[in-house]
């Protein structure tokens, strides 16, 4: 037990950490939540008809909601330091071999998660809300409940975060050497069918959001082949001119 005992010190002293810094966000950002309510409502207030507007159905909807809004927002922004925090706890333990393969993963996988997020935010939020208020009933007054919808715009952010994790996935598993560049493009077809399966399962049903999740999946996943191909190429290429050049 007394082993263990620094690691268990250095984890708490991480997790303090981790919490303070998203603490500290949650304050901030519930100090501006009329901000933060006017970024979440955008998306929806361009389409919706003037007689139309987001309410609040339950009493302590008016409280809970930026309450929520704000402390899942510091999370989002509190990431990269949170997974520093993992990372300098778990590094110490790892291969310089092993460092050198995980830490640009890591960072590329934040990187594409917010690149997804943005994605999601200005391109299938607002596609997605026009499709709902369009295909609504002329004679319907469309009330929508604040709870509901961050609810809604919430999912399709995860959903735009976790589906531009598609080439990290492929690369670390071609560089674990779980399957090969041929094996990748023999399952192409299934690949494409799984893409468009994820964005129906991870966005509302309607066709326009599932189509616009799935083709930047497949369009990923065709991107890292294409450079995992290329690297595969280049040093044969390189070992070609050395050889010729020798002889």
């Amino acid at each position: 037990m007394h082993h263990y005992l620094p690691y268990l010190i250095e984890l708490r002293k991480k997790i303090i950490h981790s919490s303070l810094v998203v603490l500290i966000l949650f304050l901030c950002l519930f100090y501006v939540d009329d901000w933060l309510y006017n970024l979440l409502a955008n998306p929806l207030q361009k389409y919706l008809p003037k007689d139309s507007s987001i309410i609040a159905i339950e009493v302590t909807s008016a409280f809970t909601v930026p309450m929520k809004l704000a402390f899942i927002t510091a999370i989002f922004i509190a990431i990269p330091y949170l997974l520093y925090q993992l990372w300098s706890f778990v590094a110490p333990a790892l291969y310089p071999k092993e460092k050198q393969n995980l830490l640009p993963l890591i960072i590329s996988s934040i990187i594409l998660f917010y690149a997804g997020v943005l994605f999601a935010y200005f391109l299938i939020c607002p596609m997605a809300l026009q499709f709902f208020v369009n295909v609504a009933p002329r004679n319907l007054r469309i009330l929508t409940d604040i709870r509901h919808y961050l609810d809604f715009v919430l999912t399709l952010l995860l959903a735009g975060g976790l589906a531009f994790q598609v080439p990290v996935i492929t690369l670390a598993l071609l560089k674990a050497k779980w399957v090969s560049i041929a094996q990748l493009q023999h399952v192409r077809p299934y690949v494409i069918v799984a893409a468009f399966i994820l964005g129906m399962l991870l966005t509302p049903p309607d066709v326009v959001s599932q189509i616009l999740l799935a083709v930047p999946m497949w369009g990923l996943f065709e991107v890292v082949l294409w450079i995992a191909k290329y690297l595969e190429k280049t040093p044969l290429s390189m070992t070609d001119k050395k050889y010729v050049s020798s002889t």
